[in-house]
């Protein structure tokens, strides 16, 4: 009797552990991740209701990103713009530390985005790992810089005469950003974080082949602190936003490092609302590789800065 009841109890743990006599219990469905842009410090779909398939270096399917319209871009900017304000007058020490902790989030997140790096751009593990590094290690260089870059780029100038005379550099604006193409993740991080360390706000266009890393990095910007519409991310074409973003009359600045081809259209769009323009650089859009430089300086900043000057009267 007592070895009877022993089996049934087997049996029904076996039962209740998944492997009863009814067969094998069903695999798992994976919990597939919908890709979608970053506006305003919200995730919605494109207006347009569009997506594309993005494929991996050998041709894989990966998943689907949204297809950002002209639309988007103008909510971006918006977006951008409404930002602008509570960024900018933040102190230069606290912009840091978000920046700071953009790259802690990061750094948290390392198996995900080295993984992604190993199957969307064919990397070996050791190659995506150290991209992976540089990215971090590339928020950490320009959240220190928040706070040094009016000691170096202002002061006191030296004039003749009885007045006072003091520079200093202010952000511009918004920024619209044409993301390098073939460096989704170091590139990428390399043009946005210069950007908004100096309070400036930004609307970007990701890598259209591939955007997945730059969504994944939206993620991180959305848990780091970082105020809601200071980054907004467009996954979409190229062709098709540049034109809009280069010709907004509410954009201040325009990164053309992305742009290829399309660079001296849309500086020509841009000059119609006097839109201060970054040129493309040589080697800029050559793959991850051309942005492990570790010291930078401050050649993407400066150029989304403006300077004012005071002058006050002193002595009699």
């Amino acid at each position: 009797m007592a070895e009877r009841r022993n089996t049934r109890k087997a049996a029904r743990g076996t039962a209740e552990a998944g492997g009863g006599t009814d067969g094998p219990a069903p695999s798992r469905l994976a919990v597939r991740k919908t890709y979608k842009l970053y506006l305003g410090g919200a995730f919605p779909r494109s207006e347009s209701g569009r997506s594309y398939p993005v494929t991996s270096d050998s041709g894989q399917h990966l998943a689907n990103a949204s297809l950002a319209s002209r639309k988007d871009a103008r909510d971006a900017v918006s977006a951008a713009r409404k930002a602008f304000g509570g960024w900018s007058t933040r102190t230069a020490y606290n912009r840091g530390q978000i920046l700071y902790r953009v790259a802690e989030v990061l750094e948290g997140r390392r198996d995900q985005f080295t993984a992604q790096a190993v199957a969307a751009q064919g990397l070996s593990r050791a190659e995506a790992d150290r991209m992976v590094s540089a990215a971090v290690d590339r928020w950490v260089y320009y959240a220190g810089w928040t706070d040094k870059v009016a000691q170096v780029l202002g002061g006191a100038n030296p004039v003749s005469g009885p007045y006072y005379n003091h520079s200093a550099p202010e952000p511009t604006g918004v920024v619209a950003v044409l993301a390098p193409q073939h460096a989704p993740l170091l590139g990428l991080t390399s043009v946005v974080a210069p950007v908004i360390a100096t309070g400036n706000t930004a609307v970007v266009v990701t890598s259209e082949t591939a955007p997945l890393a730059a969504i994944d990095l939206a993620e991180v910007l959305a848990t780091s602190d970082l105020p809601g519409g200071v980054v907004n991310l467009l996954t979409g074409r190229v062709p098709e936003l540049g034109p809009h973003l280069a010709a907004h009359a509410d954009v201040n600045a325009l990164d053309l490092t992305g742009a290829g081809g399309l660079a001296v259209e849309f500086e020509r769009a841009a000059a119609t609302t006097l839109t201060r323009v970054l040129r493309p650089g040589p080697g800029a859009d050559g793959g991850e590789e051309a942005w492990l430089d570790p010291d930078p300086g401050t050649a993407r900043m400066t150029p989304f800065l403006e300077t004012k000057t005071v002058w006050h009267p002193v002595g009699t």
